[in-house]
This record gives C-alpha cells, structure tokens and sequence, in this order.
C-alpha cells in the first residue's frame, strides 16, 4: 500500500521561488516590449473612445483608475523582484573582482551584508583616502 508523501517544507518553497523568478523575468522581458506598450496605448484608446458611449460617468473611470493601480501595484513587486536578483549578481561579480585583486583587501567582499554603522564608518576611511589622493594630486 503506498501512501502519498508530501516534499518538505523547503523544497516546497524553492520550486516556488524558482517558478516566480522564470515568471517575473519573462514578465519584465515583455514588459519593456513594443508589443506590450502598444497593448497598453491600444487600452487606453477603447476605454477613451468608449467614454461617450457610457457618458463619462464614474463607472466608466473607476474601470481606468482600477485597472491601471492593480496593474501599478503588481509591477512594483515584479520591478523588486528582477531588481534584486540584477543586484545580487552584480555584488558576486564585484566581490569576484575584489577577490582578484591582488593588492584589495579582500575585507571589502559582501559589504552589503553589514549594518548601516559598519557602512558609515568604512565610508568615511575611504572619503579620507579620497580626499589625501586629492590633496596629493593638487600637490603635483
């Protein structure tokens, strides 16, 4: 007798993961297309030719205003979405070049991962650094 067997927990979440990430950059891929800035200027065309046909009223621009702030509201999730995986991968490349480096400090890899105070404090050693190089050139 065999008896189903649900994934675990985490495999679960991971293949969902994996399908919103293949969505969200096929969505953004159309998103940035003619055909889909087209789509939209063509909605935008039957919903005003329609205007006199309902009159104008409320409705007729609740349907408009609806339909654009659902639409705004799912972009901003899927804008984040394609976003932090663009950052990710550009933190690994740097990182790989810091890494690379012979004379960097390989301290400076996945800086992003520490507390704003630690951010502050590195920055203002290298304004420093900045500002004797300044110095330095203007010297020259």
């Amino acid at each position: 007798m065999s008896t189903f067997r649900s994934p675990p927990a985490w495999k679960t979440k991971l293949n969902i993961h994996k399908a919103f990430d293949a969505f969200a950059k096929k969505a953004a891929k159309f998103t940035v297309s003619p055909a889909c800035f087209l789509t939209a200027v063509l909605i935008v065309v039957v919903w005003a030719a329609s205007g006199p046909i309902f009159k104008f009223n409320e409705t007729w621009q609740l349907v408009i205003n609806t339909g654009t702030t659902i639409i705004a509201f799912l972009m901003v999730f899927l804008i984040q979405s394609t976003q932090n995986s663009d950052t990710e991968a550009m933190q690994i490349k740097l990182d790989e070049l810091i890494r690379a480096m012979e004379p960097a400090s390989n301290t400076m890899l996945a800086l992003e991962e520490l507390d704003d105070e630690k951010l502050e404090e590195l920055r203002k050693q290298f304004d420093a650094l900045a500002k004797k190089a300044r110095q330095a050139e203007d010297k020259n």
